[in-house]
């Protein structure tokens, strides 16, 4: 079968090229089919189903491209993931995936949803008092919840923002760090911080701290407060036992809302059965104030061998149960 697909812009045909062809390389590689670019004309040969998947994904791509400025161009997992979908035949728009984004005033950086799962995430932070991001390593759920969180605080909808973990070793002992607890505990602690300093200048983010318009602790520091206009996340869920997480969830103020983002893969406790995180799954889905985001490795946004790793860890997993 061939087919040719016209564009009204050539620049936009340059964009969905990419650089050198790489992301038609990429597409021929992926749906088994010839693309050759001529100006603004892309001739695809192939069998039906790939020709038909490819028209799709050149239509998809072509309206994602004129949502976007003149700089944008398509990163390894956005390519990745509308190939995915032009193959399963899952019919997508583009503002289904960027209908949704977080600029910070701050530097002027704009967070865009990579996925729908990413794109359903913030839309249900929006909506509801607490939401549970629940996947593997990659898929966002930390750094866009912080992207939430400061939308919050610069919409002067929250006026703090409160980020916790539980200091759970993983297969490595606090005692040998040196200095206070603080300092032990500030290595658990880091990935919340690289957020924020990817989202805001270091500068910015450090008078938040000394002031506590943002507060960086572990869940412990969580006992016996009331949360009021807050956002508060907590990361690294799977590792709370029950009673923390009762204890965390009851700390919900007025006009506050709670993130809490694990990976049930990934529990360090002891007791892995106890993990608050699966308990909170099993017992708070019907609470229509509550949402469960759950994420997949096709929504993996880190380096595409990531998702291959997780895949295979999984694929481990299950053979041995």
């Amino acid at each position: 079968m061939d087919l040719n697909f016209e564009f009204d812009d050539s620049s936009l045909a340059a964009k969905l090229c990419g650089v050198k062809d790489s992301n038609i390389k990429e597409i021929e590689k992926s749906l088994g089919v010839s693309i050759v670019p001529r100006g603004n004309v892309l001739l695809i040969s192939g069998e039906d189903t790939g020709v038909e998947n490819a028209n799709s994904l050149m239509h998809l791509m072509s309206d994602y491209l004129h949502d976007k400025d003149d700089s944008f161009e398509f990163d390894p997992f956005d390519l990745r993931y509308l190939i995915d979908m032009s193959k399963q035949g899952v019919k997508i728009r583009p503002e289904d995936i960027s209908r949704l984004k977080v600029r910070i005033p701050d530097t002027g950086k704009t967070v865009y949803p990579k996925s729908y799962t990413q794109a359903h995430y913030l839309s249900e932070i929006s909506k509801k008092s607490i939401v549970f991001g629940v996947g593997p390593a990659g898929t966002g759920k930390t750094y866009l919840a912080v992207a939430a969180a400061l939308r919050e605080y610069y919409a002067q909808k929250v006026s703090r923002i409160i980020l916790t973990r539980p200091a759970v070793e993983a297969g490595e002992s606090l005692g040998y760090l040196p200095g206070d607890f603080m300092q032990k505990i500030n290595p658990y602690l880091r990935p919340l911080y690289d957020a924020l300093f990817d989202l805001m200048s270091y500068e910015k983010v450090s008078r938040l701290i000394e002031n506590n318009t943002i507060e960086i602790a572990p869940l412990a520091y969580m006992r016996g407060r009331t949360l009021n206009n807050a956002f508060i996340i907590l990361d690294e869920s799977q590792n709370t036992t029950k009673s923390q997480m009762k204890m965390f969830l009851t700390r919900l103020g007025n006009n506050s809302k709670m993130v809490i983002s694990g990976d049930a893969t990934q529990i360090d406790i002891d007791k892995p059965s106890q993990s608050g995180l699966l308990h909170s799954m099993k017992i708070l889905r019907g609470i229509k104030e509550i949402s469960f985001v759950e994420f997949g490795p096709e929504d993996i946004c880190r380096h595409p061998v990531v998702q291959k790793i997780v895949s295979a860890y999984d694929a481990e997993a299950g053979e041995t149960k």
